[in-house]
C-alpha cells in the first residue's frame, strides 16, 4: 500500500510539472526554452520534474514583467502598464430598475396606452 501511495504522489508531481511547463509563458521560463523543458519533464519523469521545479520554473510572476522592461510600481501594477480604469457608474440597468420602463408598464397594465 505504501508503494502505491508513493507511486501516485510521484505521478501527481510529474503531471503537475508537465502541465506547469505547458501553461507557463515562454518569457518566464528560466534556463532552457520552453520546448526543451517540456521534453525533459516528459522523458525523464520525476528527475525532469524536480529539475523544472528547481531551475526552470519562474520564481515569481514579476520576473516575466521585469524581463519585458517593466518595473514593479505597486503590488499588482507595473510601470509602463496603464492603471486600472475606475468603475463606471453608468452601467446598464435591468428593466425593473428603469423608472421610465416601470411607468410605461404601469400605463399598459391600467390600459392607458
Amino acid at each position: 500500500m505504501f508503494y502505491v501511495l508513493v507511486a501516485l504522489i510521484a505521478l501527481g508531481v510529474w503531471l503537475y510539472c508537465l502541465f506547469d511547463v505547458l501553461t507557463t509563458d515562454e518569457v518566464d521560463v528560466r534556463g532552457l526554452p520552453k520546448f526543451g523543458w517540456f521534453l525533459i519533464v516528459l522523458l525523464t519523469m520525476n528527475l525532469g520534474a524536480i529539475a523544472w521545479l528547481l531551475f526552470g520554473r519562474p520564481r515569481e510572476a514579476r520576473i516575466g514583467m521585469e524581463r519585458r522592461g517593466l518595473e514593479p510600481v505597486g503590488e499588482h501594477r507595473f510601470a509602463g502598464t496603464p492603471p486600472p480604469e475606475p468603475p463606471s457608474f453608468d452601467l446598464p440597468r435591468g428593466p425593473d430598475d428603469d423608472p421610465d420602463f416601470l411607468k410605461s408598464l404601469d400605463r399598459r397594465i391600467r390600459g392607458e396606452d
